[in-house]
């Protein structure tokens, strides 16, 4: 049960936040504003994969996108029985929940809404789906890596 309420936190969380992040675009116009020196709040549009890949072929990468995300839910739910394997059950959470919101976003608004960026590390907008991947993709190998032994 912990893992699924990862799962649905991840993607609730991100997803209001999304929200919220359209709605002050719209209401007020924002597009950017600096948290701190190195996290800057913007609004960005992202129209295809990391960076705008595929951003001429949206329905390839909305359908890409679905196609994993069910290849992974078969995966989630097969590990759900299982004993153990905590770090791999979390890490498959984590990207489930952002692959989720992230297919979301791809399906009901024709782009993935990015909210954050490190101008110090390039110009590259994440949202919270990307950090919940990748984290959930570290945990996923640490786990492989160690033999499952958690």
């Amino acid at each position: 049960m912990p893992y699924i309420m990862t799962l649905v936190s991840l993607f609730a969380v991100d997803s209001a936040i999304k929200y919220w992040i359209e709605r002050l675009g719209a209401v007020s116009g924002f597009q950017e504003r600096m948290l701190c020196r190195d996290v800057v709040l913007k609004r960005y549009h992202n129209r295809g994969a990391m960076m705008n890949i595929g951003e001429q072929k949206q329905h390839l990468v909305a359908m890409l996108s679905l196609i994993f995300s069910a290849f992974m839910t078969g995966i989630f739910a097969a590990t759900l029985g299982m004993t153990g394997k905590r770090m791999l059950k979390t890490g498959l959470a984590l990207i489930l929940g952002g692959a989720y919101s992230n297919t979301y976003d791809r399906l009901r608004r024709k782009y993935v809404v990015d909210y954050v960026t490190f101008p110090r590390f390039g110009a590259i907008v994440f949202n919270l789906s990307d950090f919940g991947i990748i984290i959930g993709a570290m945990l996923l190998t640490i786990s492989e890596l160690s033999g499952g032994q958690d």
